[in-house]
């Protein structure tokens, strides 16, 4: 059975996956033998050597900055195949910075329009491999998050085009499911994770204790990516530690 986790002899690009999240995910495909392009927005991959959340070590970095509006058409990476397409970029603003309009279109542009801009730009490769798409979300888009309108929209927003593709799509031969974490640690949650009053509060919403990381994105990527889920469609898998219970 867990040989159906070997993607050796496949390509996967996960735009986001220079950090955080992705980068996670990433690294759980190219553990898994696969061949493995990443996207970030920094000109290159030594330019994230000062980060502590992520490493590149073994992808393919590729620049691609998703809020110009342009950059996805204009990218155009050397793949001969593409297998799985993550889609884990994601952009959040603090101190009510969202409510600000300019600001709200922004971080929609990024968590949402993007996310359709990359998978109709892959798509085709996605149907010649009968491949798999999967779109990285958030709990918050089960809930409100008050001081983040546009984070908490496009969030919600992700989740619904996971569904629409996911049917839209199922006849090509492309699996579209999507990932939903909770809080996780990354260099976007420092502001809660490594905050001792924030933290300790936020721990007791959470009934296993504990905060995510990015490898308990990567296993369930793998899952959902791999043939134990080829009846799954549409769906977004909550991985959460019983967050949203």
């Amino acid at each position: 059975m867990f040989d159906k986790l070997d993607f050796s002899g496949k390509t996967v690009l996960v735009v986001g996956g220079a950090s955080g999240i992705g980068n996670g995910i990433a690294r759980a495909f190219l553990g898994q033998g696969a061949e493995v392009h990443v996207c970030g927005t920094r000109g290159s991959a030594a330019d994230y050597s000062g980060d502590d959340d992520h490493s590149l070590e073994g992808l393919r970095y590729h620049q691609l900055d998703v809020l110009d509006p342009t950059a996805v058409e204009r990218f155009v990476p050397e793949l001969a195949r593409l297998d799985v397409l993550v889609l884990s970029q994601g952009l959040v603003m603090y101190n009510r910075e969202e409510f600000k309009i300019a600001n709200f279109r922004n971080v929609l542009e990024v968590n949402l329009t993007s996310l359709m801009d990359c998978a109709v730009k892959f798509f085709p490769l996605l149907e010649d491999a009968k491949g798999s798409l999967l779109i990285v979300s958030s709990t918050a888009a089960f809930h409100s998050t008050k001081g983040n309108p546009a984070y908490n929209a496009s969030k919600a927003g992700a989740v619904g085009l996971t569904r629409t593709l996911g049917e839209a799509w199922a006849p090509s031969g492309v699996r579209v499911n999507g990932i939903a974490p909770g809080m996780t640690i990354t260099k976007l949650t420092k502001v809660t994770t490594e905050h001792p009053t924030r933290a300790a509060k936020f721990l007791e919403t959470i009934p296993c204790g504990r905060f995510g990381v990015a490898e308990d994105m990567g296993g369930v990527a793998l899952f959902l990516a791999s043939p134990m889920a080829g009846y799954i469609y549409g769906q977004t898998i909550v991985v959460d530690g019983g967050l949203t219970l």
